[in-house]
């Protein structure tokens, strides 16, 4: 299942008394669609999904379909470390309309391969929606092993993977065992062009926010086969992309997003907003590249 090159990680719009903000959500939506993201990823990590409630989630899913209208695909984060309330998520947010689901390794509970392989198909089983596995051990403490992937690939409607574990080693064995159809996402932004290179998909972003043309710049000169100018690129955007991870994400890309006049508002606790030397730091960063005005 091929969503598109570059899907973005959607950060969820906060309002300033931290309620979830609609009207700036429409506005981020549309400025994605029209600045470089050929699908949307919400209710994940960088959607602040640990704080938001199940009637949020719900409605956001709601609400972004109706805005998208079938521009792009909309994929819904319904995973959590309890199997039975991901399913409950699930078939709430296919009845909103999404496009798919995505799934994360259970967190927490540390569950074997056997455990994480059953949970996994329990979830799938109960939807028409496809899926797409998240790999993400630095953040679940648990890395879904390439064989556990493999097996899974096998299950209908398991059609996807964003693999966050770094390991492009592995990746590359995912990407040959599994269906030609089976599509591999990056969940680590300055690994796009390696994973290209080794046969990956493209990228599930967090600095698509703010540099989704020129990722998608990227890649389209490394499929025309022009690398060179790909990796020279890649290297260009390495310094916004760490800037976007400065720190806990998406602190710095809802900071990054308010600098540059997208009205998205600042995190929920336990998160907190970037102190003042972090602001200048990233501002500075922003302004070399050229994407916020030099402040006079």
């Amino acid at each position: 299942m091929n969503y598109g090159q570059v899907l973005t990680a959607m950060i969820t719009p906060f309002d300033h008394n931290g309620e979830v903000d609609f009207n700036a959500t429409e506005n981020l939506v549309n400025y994605l669609i029209a600045n470089g993201s050929d699908g949307l990823v919400i209710n994940g990590t960088t959607g602040e999904s640990p704080t938001l409630t199940t009637e949020e989630k719900v409605d956001l899913f709601k609400f972004v379909v109706q805005i998208v209208n079938g521009r792009v695909p909309v994929i819904a984060g319904t995973g959590s470390n309890n199997t039975k309330a991901s399913i409950s998520l699930t078939s709430l947010a296919e009845e909103a309309g999404v496009d798919g689901i995505m799934l994360v390794t259970p967190y927490y509970n540390k569950p074997s391969q056997e455990g994480m392989y059953q949970h996994f198909k329990a979830i799938a089983e109960t939807t028409s929606l496809p899926v797409m596995l998240y790999n993400i051990p630095g953040r679940s403490s648990v890395n879904m092993s390439v064989e556990t992937i493999v097996r899974l690939s096998q299950l209908d409607n398991i059609v996807s993977i964003k693999e966050a574990s770094g390991d492009l080693d592995a990746m590359a064995e995912i990407i040959s065992k599994t269906p030609n159809d089976f599509s591999v996402y990056s969940g680590d932004d300055a690994l796009t062009l390696p994973l290209l290179a080794i046969g990956g998909t493209g990228i599930i972003s967090v600095s698509s926010h703010i540099i989704g043309n020129e990722m998608q710049d990227m890649i389209n000169q490394f499929k025309n086969g022009d690398v060179t100018e790909a990796a020279t690129l890649h290297r260009n955007l390495l310094p916004i992309i760490k800037a976007m991870f400065a720190a806990p994400n998406p602190t710095p890309v809802k900071a990054a997003l308010n600098m540059r006049g997208i009205s998205v508002g600042g995190v929920r606790l336990p998160l907190i907003p970037l102190n003042n030397e972090e602001e200048r730091a990233l501002q500075a960063t922003l302004q070399t590249s050229n994407l916020v005005e030099v402040s006079r």
